[in-house]
This record gives structure tokens, sequence and C-alpha cells, in this order.
């Protein structure tokens, strides 16, 4: 993997009929649902300087600090009298849209999505206020076609949408082995056949696909199917880490409400700090969390594999946004966009100073 460099003063590609959909989420559909969900606070609790602070994260393993720091409670503690509402988003458009609307003001979303927001609001929409988590990406084949990652080659791999975080990875790595696709019809050396991930293990089961380079829990379902994990992309990266999942604050509430951010901040640290220090009441707490956003939970044989592939950290892993907004530029989906400001670490920093903790890096790309 190349290393990462800033990217600055250029625009991004309107010309690309597909740009709406080009950097998405991880795959998860498109729709979004307003749960109105509002946390109990207590009557002699303290309020900060908003009355309440509205969230968004997806139903999806990779945003588990914001499911378990709702589920337990967490969020609320750091956030005294100010109440804390949440809203679920399946596609990271949706979420943008929303925080762009107003319709709520701290996110969780993936590195996509977040780019593209910020380059198509000329960088006046958002801040990305912190990492989250990182991971959870594997390609998984049927072992009867695919025994090595040379038999990639020639075979039907799915990723979960045009220019999504995934796609853009699996691009890249077709082009590391030296083979050649067609980005946009997805033809070449290898088909890469776009599928959302809700139907990507009935698309496997049938045949219609040899594998699929998707996130959790996908991938693990697959194995569950039968299938084998013939790359963790995290083995791709230095220190096997690059981000996933970050937080993403719309800047007008950043202004007018440090105080409220701050508390969410701190209590995103204290989440993390939690799932790792108990990972399998965290596991148990994200998959109750997910059993009443969707009706259902994860088997054990889904779960399991699944949280064991993700880190939960407080880190942005900000050069490795930065080298991802590269492959989608060498991969003709991007020009290189300016993300000159797209970080503002300052209240994570001093979140985590506070805490005892070592503060993060911006890989250049903080507010002047």
């Amino acid at each position: 993997m190349s290393a990462a460099r800033p990217l600055t003063t250029l625009r991004t590609l309107a010309a690309i009929a597909a740009l709406p959909l080009l950097l998405t989420a991880c795959g998860y559909g498109s729709e979004s649902t307003d749960d109105d969900k509002q946390a109990q606070v207590a009557a002699d609790a303290m309020k900060l300087s908003a009355d309440e602070v509205r969230i968004g994260y997806f139903p999806n393993l990779t945003h588990a600090t914001a499911l378990v720091g709702v589920q337990e409670g967490i969020f609320q503690k750091e956030l005294g009298g100010t109440t804390i509402k949440s809203s679920t988003f399946n596609a990271g458009p949706s979420e943008i849209e929303a925080l762009n609307s107003g319709s709520i003001d701290i996110g969780w979303i993936g590195p996509s999505p977040a780019i593209n927001g910020y380059t198509k609001a000329d960088g006046t929409n958002l801040r990305i206020i912190s990492g989250s988590a990182s991971g959870g990406v594997k390609l998984v084949v049927n072992p009867e076609k695919i025994k090595s990652l040379k038999d990639v080659k020639g075979k039907k791999i799915a990723t979960p949408q045009l220019g999504n975080t995934q796609d853009v990875a699996f691009l890249n790595w077709i082009s590391e082995q030296g083979w050649t696709v067609d980005a946009q019809s997805g033809k070449g050396d290898v088909s890469v056949v776009r599928t959302d991930n809700k139907v990507t293990p009935d698309a496997y089961k049938s045949g219609s696909i040899d594998g699929a380079w998707v996130p959790e829990p996908t991938a693990s379902k697959l194995v569950s199917e039968g299938g084998k994990v013939l790359l963790d992309e995290a083995d791709l990266w230095p220190d096997k880490k690059f981000v996933i999942t970050n937080i993403i604050v719309r800047q007008e509430f950043l202004n007018k409400h440090p105080d409220v951010v701050e508390a969410v901040l701190r209590g995103s640290v204290k989440t993390n700090e939690w799932i790792n220090a108990n990972p399998d009441q965290a596991k148990a707490s994200a998959n109750k969390a997910l059993e009443q956003e969707s009706g259902k939970a994860l088997p054990a044989e889904v779960i399991a594999p699944a949280w064991k592939s993700i880190t939960f950290l407080d880190d942005p892993l900000a050069a490795t946004l930065d080298t991802e907004a590269e492959h989608a530029v060498k991969a003709g989906l991007l020009e290189e966009p300016d993300l000159d400001g797209i970080y503002d670490l300052a209240l994570l920093n001093k979140v985590l100073k506070a805490e005892g903790k070592d503060e993060v890096d911006d890989a250049g790309l903080a507010v002047k």
C-alpha cells in the first residue's frame, strides 16, 4: 500500500454521473430510520448549553461504539441534563443529508461518505472529530472455486456498491495484482459485482458470485454459509489498522455547543474503554441493541468472529483516510479532493489528555 500524503487544492469529479452513489457508506442499503429514541434524563441532572443532541449511526457492528454507548447509558451520563436523541441510518448519503439539514448533530460514519460529504459542501458542513473503529473487512470466497489469491482472477466478486469504501479497496487491490478492471462497469480481469450486503449471502448461496470483499457482519455470514476468508484487509495496512468508522459533527453545532460535543466525545472514549475491557459484555450489549433496531439478533457463529475482527479505538487513523481517498483517485472514481480542514481533533485530544491517554494525530489535515 502506498504511503499517505496530504491531498490539497483540488475538487471532486463532477463529470462522473455516478457521483451521488460514488462514495457511500458500507453498503447496508440506502434508507434511513428516524427512531426518535430519547434517553431518560435524571430530574436533577444539570443541562449543558443545548437541550438535546441528536446523533446518528448505523445498526452495524462497526458502529458498536454508538450502539453500546447509547444502550449502556454512557453518553447520557456524560451529557447530564442534555438529552441524547438517536436515529439510525442504513447508508452514508442519507446520514450526510440528515447532518446537512440539521436533523442530526453528530454521526458515526465511514470514511468514504465523510470525504464525499465534506468535498461536495466545499468543506463547510462537517468535521471529523474522532475515530471509532478499525478493521472488520474481509475477502471471503467459495473455497471450491478459489483456493489462492491468484485464483481470484477471472472470478465474480461482490462489493457493496460502486465507489463505496470496500469497492475502492478491492479495485486498488486488483490493480496491485497487475490486473485491470473498468471501475465503472466492473468488467475486466475480475468481474466486480456491486451487490447490496443484504442480498450478498443469497447471491453467494445461489452461485451467482464466487466471493465478496465486504464488511462485518456480512463477511462472517458468508463464512457461516461455507465461505472461506482468503484475505483480511487489515493485513494490507501498516500496524493492521485502517479507519472503518469516524465520528463527524455539524460545524454549526460544534461552534455553538462545544461543551455538548466534548461530552459526547468523553462518552465515546469511555465507551471504547469499556468495550475493550469487557469484550463479552460489550458484544452482548451491541447484539441486544441490534435486536432492538432490527428485530433480530446476530447468531453466535456470526457475531463472534465478526466482533473479533473489529478494533474499537479513538484514533481517527487520519493517514489511512487520506490513503483511501488516494485509492479512489487512482481507480478513476474521484479527482484529488481538498481535505484540508476535514479534521478538528482539539476536543478529542482534550478529553484524551484528561483521561491520561495519548493524543492523536490529524495527518496534517486539521483546521488551520
